[in-house]
C-alpha cells in the first residue's frame, strides 16, 4: 500500500509495458518511425495512447476532437477506438508531420473517420461553434502551443456535451511548473491553466501522473 504515487523507474517502466501495453502493430511502426525525427519527444507514450482509447471506450465516444496531430500518433489510438461511425476534428498546422499521419490512417483504414483541418486550431474551433455544434462532441484531447491551452480548453469545452470528457497534454511539463521561469511563456500558461482548473465549477477534474501529465476534465451536466 502506499498514500503517494509510486515513482516510476526505468525498471518499472519496462515493467508497465510487458505486462499492459497492447500496442498494434500499425501504431508501434508510427512510433518507431517518429523516433527519427527531431522533435519526436512531442509523441505522447505508448500507454497514455492505450489509456486514452480506454476511456474512450469506457465512455462510448463517438465524437472526438483533436488539437495537435504531430505524426499522428495520438490520432490513430483515438480513431481505432471509435467505432465505425465515429468521426474526428483533427486540428494541426504542420502539412509535413500530418502527411507521415495519413499514410499511416490509411494503412490502419481508418482514415474516412478523420476530418484534417490544416491551419490554426482556435479558427477551426470556432468555425465548429459558428456551426453551431456547441455540445455535439464526446472527447477532446488537447497537445498543441501551450500559450493557447486556456483558449482551447474554453472553446473545447463549449463544444463538450455535458458528461463529455477534455484530456490536456503536458499538464506537469517535465516538472518545470512547479518553478516556473518568469520569462518561460509555456511553462506560465500550463501552470495558469492548471490553477485556473482548480478552481473551475463547471468540471470535475484529475491531474494524472502519466506520460508528461494528463489531466482528465469532466463536464458536469
Amino acid at each position: 500500500m502506499s498514500n503517494r504515487t509510486i515513482m516510476v523507474t526505468d525498471d518499472i517502466y519496462r515493467y508497465i509495458l510487458s505486462t499492459s501495453l497492447r500496442e498494434p502493430d500499425v501504431l508501434r511502426r508510427l512510433r518507431e518511425e517518429t523516433k527519427r525525427d527531431p522533435d519526436h519527444r512531442m509523441q505522447i507514450s505508448p500507454e497514455q495512447g492505450q489509456f486514452m482509447a480506454l476511456l474512450l471506450r469506457l465512455m462510448g465516444a463517438g465524437q472526438t476532437i483533436e488539437i495537435g496531430v504531430y505524426t499522428g500518433y495520438s490520432s490513430l489510438w483515438t480513431a481505432l477506438a471509435l467505432p465505425s461511425n465515429g468521426r474526428m476534428i483533427a486540428c494541426d498546422i504542420n502539412k509535413q508531420w500530418t502527411d507521415v499521419a495519413r499514410r499511416y490512417w490509411k494503412e490502419a483504414g481508418i482514415q474516412e473517420k478523420i476530418d484534417l483541418r490544416l491551419g490554426p486550431a482556435l479558427d477551426a474551433l470556432d468555425e465548429l461553434l459558428a456551426e453551431g455544434r456547441s455540445g455535439a462532441f464526446d472527447f477532446a484531447f488537447i497537445d498543441a502551443d501551450k500559450e493557447n491551452y486556456d483558449a482551447y480548453y474554453e472553446r473545447c469545452l463549449a463544444l463538450l456535451r455535458p458528461g463529455g470528457l477534455i484530456a490536456i497534454d503536458n499538464t506537469l511539463w517535465d516538472g518545470r511548473v512547479t518553478a516556473p521561469d518568469p520569462g518561460d511563456e509555456a511553462t506560465l500558461a500550463i501552470n495558469a491553466l492548471n490553477r485556473k482548473l482548480l478552481q473551475d465549477k463547471r468540471i470535475d477534474l484529475s491531474l494524472a501522473p502519466i506520460g508528461d501529465g494528463l489531466t482528465l476534465v469532466w463536464k458536469r451536466p
